[in-house]
């Protein structure tokens, strides 16, 4: 970049620096979603299991109880 064109651009700069944070914010919240998507997820393929007799109630709930852990976690961190 040139010094004219750093020049010119200059005034931009607080608007670039606005819009990279709200990238940033995006790039957080999406992956904080799609955490939230896997567990939910991971925790209805446990419940599936659990009704065809491929895991006992204790493992079930021994499996139930971290995912319920880490979505708790999850969502504790979105929250102010």
């Amino acid at each position: 970049m040139g010094i004219f064109t750093g020049l010119l651009l200059l005034p931009l700069a607080p608007l670039r620096g606005t819009i990279w944070i709200a990238e940033r914010l995006a790039e957080q919240a999406e992956r904080e979603a799609n955490e939230e998507t896997l567990i939910r997820r991971l925790l209805l393929e446990a419940e599936a299991a659990l009704e065809e007799g491929s895991l006992t109630e204790a493992e079930f709930d021994e499996i139930e109880d971290e995912l319920l852990e880490r979505l708790e976690a999850s969502q504790a961190e979105v929250a102010p």
